[in-house]
């Protein structure tokens, strides 16, 4: 995030820091980190997985519907995303 400032001043969106050991500030990473619990516990070695293992693990939680999207999934709402992106572009003048 060393380009923070840059994102912000191109985007308009703030870029926010949680303070150090305050996990209840970064609650959707630590949600997150959870659900990859059930597949990765804590300790594993990631040299044991392939590439594909790993992007199989991402691809089912990007698939997994999450109540805090309004039960839609994580690949849903980024290619809604991408769609009114695609959308304010074709029509910006």
């Amino acid at each position: 995030m060393a380009r923070h400032a840059q994102i912000t001043q191109q985007t308009g969106i703030q870029v926010y820091f949680a303070d150090p050991r305050q996990p209840q500030q970064r609650g959707t990473n630590e949600n997150t980190n959870g659900l990859i619990r059930e597949y990765l516990p804590k300790g594993t070695d990631l040299s044991t997985h392939t590439a594909n293992d790993l992007n199989a693990i991402a691809d089912e939680l990007n698939d997994r519907p999450r109540k805090r999207l309004g039960y839609h999934t994580p690949r849903e709402m980024f290619a809604s995303l991408l769609l009114q992106d695609l959308h304010r572009v074709a029509t910006t003048p």
